[in-house]
């Protein structure tokens, strides 16, 4: 089979594929070039930078040779998936892979704005001694964490939560069943976990109806919340944040993932009390080399 990796893969991914005999090219191309592109490929694999509308699967119908399109990550918002699949072109993702690299990271902001280690490093380096200005740091032990979206990123994020000795709670518009005995933790509806929440980390898919952070779900939230976004920029009102950031109603906010990528909203990851990193949820050594594994499984299995 032909295969583009139109935002990178696995050097490990890359070479079994080519030992299987298939070949394999690594490209990025804009829109319109993909367009023509794509029509001579089998499998379209990509991560979160290509958007794969339906121009592009339009234009990959002309020959009939694309057959499958892989995202390597969790969400496939990026991606016309029912649009693709109507066409005859089957759309699936990595589902698993990325859960712990993403929870971890979540992780890591809530550590970075209950102990202001992004603005304490920052702060530093300009020759600066502020030790009193960040003495009132808080302990994640003890406090609530509130997650919004209880999949499996959402889960991997409670484990790790409650082994720090937090009280997890969680909402998701889909209630699995059996799934409070399976975790310990409980589902509760959003406005309860609005309320009683310290910490609330989003990692729900993009949808519809706008941003599930937004001033109204802000303003039922406790005073000094900390928000954690790992999951697609536009689930938190960005304006509604920074203006929130700025009364104090919320204490500090730890985002991956922005409404525009690359972000130009300065003000927002040049706040104070903003810990901020560049979509890199799923960027470790461990998770590629899952995800790369787990495309080349999903490629010998569909054309078995």
């Amino acid at each position: 089979m032909r295969i583009l990796a139109s935002d990178g893969m696995e050097k490990s991914a890359v070479a079994k594929l080519r030992e299987q005999g298939h070949e394999v090219v690594e490209q990025f191309y804009e829109p319109a070039e993909l367009a023509e592109q794509v029509k001579n490929y089998d499998v379209l694999v990509v991560r979160s930078a290509t958007k794969v509308r339906q121009p592009i699967i339009d234009a990959a119908c002309e020959t009939g040779n694309l057959k499958l399109i892989i995202r390597g990550g969790v969400g496939i918002d990026n991606i016309d998936k029912a649009y693709a699949e109507e066409k005859g072109i089957k759309v699936t993702n990595t589902p698993s892979a990325s859960s712990n690299a993403v929870a971890e990271l979540a992780i890591a902001h809530m550590f970075a704005c209950a102990r202001f280690v992004g603005i304490a490093n920052h702060t530093m380096r300009e020759g600066k001694w502020e030790k009193k200005a960040y003495a009132k740091g808080m302990e994640l032990g003890g406090k609530t964490l509130g997650i919004v979206g209880f999949g499996r990123i959402g889960q991997a994020l409670g484990r790790m939560a409650k082994g720090l000795g937090m009280n997890v709670v969680a909402f998701d518009i889909f209630h699995i069943p059996g799934i409070e005995e399976k975790t310990g933790i409980n589902y509760v509806e959003m406005d309860e976990l609005l309320a009683q929440a310290d910490f609330i980390s989003v990692h729900a898919p993009a949808v519809n109806g706008g941003a599930l952070i937004n001033a109204d779900s802000i303003a039922k939230m406790k005073d000094g919340v900390i928000i954690i976004n790992t999951s697609r920029g536009v689930n938190v009102d960005e304006a509604a944040l920074l203006e929130a950031l700025e009364s104090g109603k919320v204490r500090a906010a730890g985002l991956d993932v922005w409404a525009e990528e690359p972000s130009k909203n300065e003000a927002l990851y040049n706040h104070p009390r903003v810990s901020c990193t560049p979509h890199i949820g799923a960027s470790t050594v461990e998770a590629q080399k899952r995800i790369g594994a787990e495309i080349v499984d999903i490629i010998g299995k569909f054309f078995a």
